[in-house]
């Protein structure tokens, strides 16, 4: 069996600090606040040392020392314990204090803070204290789907899985406008969860260790078991169970959370030991291997003014002359370092002829930045350049001190004349080609700004049905209709869709920059063509004029138009009702020009409306006065002849007499019936 233990497995860097700080306080009597650290053994170990253990800090003696463990304490707590006379020590991870500054920052702009993590946990609670208000815990798909805000900060547990954390917060940015999404992971959790995912693949039974209520140590469990058939999950050495499966295995592996001391990791070692005669070897080769051009990492042990000493964790120490220092030139070791700091250093080579490691802090930066390239590049990530000249067919950028070239057809989505206008400019690039040997690299701007575009139209389209309601912006005019801007994609209002009446020009009746809700017709993803009406959300004017007039109303309208046979009047609702020719004036009008002109404002009746044609009948002569009736004179009384009988007389002639009597009074009726 070979044993694998990774490498950054246990001790974080702030459980490190909290342990170190409260065993060398020279305070007399000392509580912890909780637990110190998510482990119970060491806790214990802490306990026989002297530092008790409290859940309330009324239970420590007035006067003691009071450490607040380095999952941190809200404002409140903190105020109480120094108020009520107690020395308190805050030993809360630093990563943590760099968090609460920005939540506090966040909220003092006006956003409502966001952790996605458990509510439960000590570091959440001390989180969500920091602020008095405006400050929300969501640790599920269903709690972040109600999530509603103008202005929402997101942060993480910082022992969270980042997948968890993606997952959750690509749905509070799916639900609102303006989000800030901070990956608040620790560092180190990120790291460690990484190189357990890595470990986990290539060996055959992993074991983690860790305290049970420890978060970080149960999610390095739940990567384990991703990728590894046989995981055990235990806090010491006693609660392995070692059966056939663990024998077995030809490789296996060891992690820790960061709440796990060494000498827990070393009893767990000690133990499969028995089941691994070069357990030891394969610790320290796992553990202790360097070689050149490699980076590793070192703390400080001295510094002098023309060298600075590291230990590199190698069987000799490193050292770092002036020349391998720094790219700035004039720089000495005492204005860069100090004992004890944590630095990157470059192996240039294992020995120097006095069994030290050489080592160069001044490589470290160019392979990064360059490691970093290779890495955007694998990953299809993006960079930030920085445009220094323009070039014959391109531009020059720097990424880091590493010179890269942008193409002109690579600059952006059009063709642009003048490249000198972006000199001096940062852009968003992608890396499309990667030489490092010969130390060349290409990167388009345009790539992102495509993705961006398509990105914005993508999200545009979910909220384009045909048939439903969309607003948006009038980007431009144009003779045939006007384009409107619908949040990333331009839809088309055709002119003959703007308006029930005509209209000569889009101009009429919309201006740029106006904001309008519109009706999707017609929608193709496919070709990107959008038709939208506005006029279909307006009432047809005729249906409105139906609606606000009556037959017998008098109303006002315009003359538009005359034709022979009388004069087409416009009216409110923006229709045209026609005055017959007959209907003008009382008098007899042979053209409706003789008495009217185009523009003229008249008072009209209505006298007919008929909706199945669409028609409107209008009167002027209804609303003129009847002309007055000419007098009538009488007939002068004539006298009636004398009948004589006369034998020559017949009985004919008598009768036609009489006829035409009654002739002369039926015409004189029908000229009082005229008149």
């Amino acid at each position: 069996m070979n044993i694998i233990v990774q490498q950054n497995a246990g001790f974080c860097y702030g459980v490190k600090r909290a342990i170190n700080i409260i065993e060398n306080d020279p305070s007399e009597i000392k509580y912890t606040l909780g637990q110190l650290i998510h482990n119970e053994q060491e806790c214990k170990r802490l306990e026989n040392l002297g530092i008790k253990q409290i859940d309330d800090y009324t239970q420590a003696e007035k006067g003691s020392t009071i450490f607040i463990r380095s999952h941190g304490a809200t404002l409140k707590l903190k105020q109480e314990i120094i108020n009520n006379g107690y020395k308190l020590v805050d030993l809360t991870c630093p990563s943590l204090l760099k968090i609460y500054e920005k939540i506090n920052k966040k909220h003092d702009e006006g956003y409502k803070i966001i952790i996605i993590g458990d509510p439960n946990h000590p570091e959440i609670i001390a989180m969500k204290g920091q602020v008095e208000n405006n400050i929300e815990v969501v640790n599920s798909i269903d709690e972040a789907k109600k999530i509603k805000g103008e202005k929402l900060y997101v942060i993480s547990q910082t022992t969270n899985l980042k997948r968890k954390f993606l997952e959750i917060s690509d749905i509070i940015v799916e639900g609102n406008t303006n989000v800030v999404i901070d990956n608040t992971i620790c560092g180190a959790t990120k790291s460690r969860q990484m190189a357990c995912l890595e470990l986990s693949k290539n060996v055959d039974c992993m074991i983690v260790i860790g305290g049970l209520n420890s978060s970080n140590t149960n999610k390095l469990y739940e990567i384990a078991k991703q990728n590894c058939k046989k995981v055990l999950r235990i806090e010491t050495y006693k609660d392995i169970c070692i059966d056939d499966s663990i024998i077995e295995s030809k490789l296996l592996g060891i992690t820790a959370g960061a709440s796990t001391p060494a000498w827990i990791i070393e009893e767990v070692v000690n133990l499969m030991d028995n089941y691994s005669k070069d357990f030891m070897e394969q610790v320290e080769e796992s553990m202790n291997k360097i070689y050149p051009k490699e980076i590793v990492k070192g703390e400080v042990i001295y510094v002098t003014d023309d060298e600075v000493m590291v230990n590199i964790g190698y069987k000799a120490d490193g050292i770092i002359k002036l020349d391998e220092l720094s790219t700035e030139e004039g720089k000495l070791p005492k204005d860069l370092y100090k004992q004890g700091d944590e630095i990157e250093v470059y192996v240039i080579k294992l020995d120097d002829g006095e069994g030290n490691v050489v080592l160069s802090t001044k490589r470290v930066e160019g392979i990064k930045n360059w490691k970093n390239l290779v890495s955007s590049f694998d990953n299809d990530s993006t960079v930030e350049a920085k445009v220094t000249q323009v070039v014959k067919g391109g531009l020059i950028a720097t990424i880091d001190n590493v010179r890269a070239f942008i193409p002109g057809s690579q600059v952006t989505t059009h063709f642009v004349k003048d490249l000198s206008k972006y000199v001096g400019e940062t852009l968003v690039c992608k890396v499309l080609n990667i030489d490092e040997k010969k130390r060349r690299l290409v990167l388009s701007h345009r790539a992102v700004v495509e993705a961006e575009q398509k990105e914005i139209e993508d999200k545009a389209w979910e909220n384009i049905t045909v048939g439903e309601k969309i607003t948006g912006k009038v980007q431009r005019l144009t003779d045939f209709g006007a384009f409107i801007d619908l949040g990333g994609v331009d839809g088309l209002l055709h002119i003959s869709d703007i308006s029930w009446n005509r209209i000569e020009s889009p101009e009429d009746v919309l201006k740029v920059g106006d904001e309008i809700e519109t009706l999707v017709l017609k929608a193709n993803r496919e070709k990107n063509r959008i038709s939208l009406g506005l006029k279909q959300l307006q009432q047809k004017p005729f249906d409105a004029f139906v609606e606000n007039n009556h037959e017998g109303d008098v109303i006002e309208g315009e003359v538009v138009n005359l034709v022979d046979f009388g004069a087409f009047v416009k009216l409110a609702e923006g229709i045209e009702g026609l005055v017959h020719v007959s209907e003008i004036s009382n008098e007899h009008v042979d053209k409706p020009s003789d008495e009217l002109n185009i523009g003229d404002t008249v008072k009209v009746k209505i006298l007919e409306i008929n909706p199945e044609k669409k028609r409107i009948a209008l009167s002027m002569k209804a609303l003129l006065p009847k002309p007055e009736k000419p007098e009538r004179k009488p007939r002068p009384k004539k006298d009636k002849p004398k009948k004589v009988e006369t034998k020559s007389e017949s009985s004919e002639e008598t009768l036609i007499n009489s006829d035409l009597g009654a002739l002369l009074d039926l015409k004189l009726k029908e000229m009082e019936e005229e008149n």
